[in-house]
């Protein structure tokens, strides 16, 4: 078969034709600059497809880069994030720290008579039943605690300590409608008997005839009567007196200065025996059970 390969002169003239061209053509470009122009075309020719031949690279490179640095902002944003969390949890014990600190403070400066020996206690639980208000406290045997002892916020009296255990004790309420505490008037000194109402919030005045002289917003003092609560600590403030002549009594009710709804820390009370221990005793005893019961 005749091909084009086979016509004209050999190969190994052709070969030789093509170096001896190739030759002159390098001497002539290298030398004379002959092509400088052809070769600023033939680059303005090709850059297009250089720019097409790089694209790709140049997209997996971007985009490597952009994932590298949305990995980076997701990481940076999740340890922010742990980071913002662990600092609200240190806020919210800080202010809850704050606030017992300030509870504290105000049931250490509670006016206590002389003669009279404290300790702070603090809540435990809350009795459940909802016809009884009593709770348990910290505070037992081993801490000197007795039945009957009177207990205490910032504001006055809560109650008294109706069963002791070894290191708790359980407490009744004011509010109870099983208790009952002698108070005075502040005003005029005249005495009454505050029952518990079954409610957190209101007390009644038992018995007290149309002809007594009671007025709303009176205050109400423990009177000492009872040998249980010791004489002269708030009690209640008279809210409403109502008198129906067609009752023997007039009715009376009265809101506990306790916060008996929001109880943190108690103060418990009782009287002590001459020379058993001096005031600065006291204020030295009552610190540094103060500072142990927080830890």
């Amino acid at each position: 078969m005749d091909t084009i390969f086979t016509r004209g002169p050999s190969l190994n003239n052709r070969l030789a034709l093509a170096i001896a061209l190739s030759v002159l053509l390098i001497f002539v470009d290298h030398k004379l600059d002959g092509f400088k122009s052809t070769r600023v075309y033939l680059n303005s020719l090709m850059s297009p497809l250089q720019y097409l031949a790089n694209l790709p690279g140049l997209l997996l490179s971007e985009s490597a880069q952009r994932l590298t640095s949305h990995q980076v902002l997701l990481a940076e944003n999740e340890r922010l994030t742990n980071r913002v969390l662990i600092m609200s949890e240190r806020l919210q014990r800080f202010e809850l720290l704050q606030s017992e600190n300030i509870q504290l403070r105000k049931l250490l400066d509670a006016p206590v008579k002389p003669g009279m020996r404290k300790m702070v206690a603090e809540l435990m639980a809350v009795d459940n039943n909802p016809f009884s208000q009593q709770i348990v406290i910290n505070k037992g045997a081993i801490d000197g605690v007795f039945e009957s002892q009177s207990v205490l916020d910032d504001q006055g009296i809560v109650g008294q300590v109706m069963e002791v255990g070894t290191t708790n004790s359980r407490v009744l309420l004011i509010s109870d409608v099983t208790h009952a505490i002698p108070v005075r008037s502040l005003r005029n000194n005249i005495r009454f008997i505050a029952s518990g109402s079954g409610s957190l919030d209101e007390l009644y005045l038992e018995h007290v005839p149309h002809s007594v002289d009671i007025q709303e917003g009176d205050l109400l003092i423990s009177s000492g009567l009872g040998d249980v609560f010791p004489e002269g600590y708030p009690v209640a403030r008279v809210k409403s007196v109502i008198h129906n002549e067609s009752r023997p009594f007039a009715s009376v009710s009265a809101q506990p200065l306790a916060s008996l709804d929001r109880l943190k820390y108690l103060l418990l009370l009782w009287p002590l025996s001459e020379g058993e221990l001096t005031e600065d005793e006291q204020g030295t005893t009552l610190t540094g059970q103060a500072v142990g019961d927080r830890k």
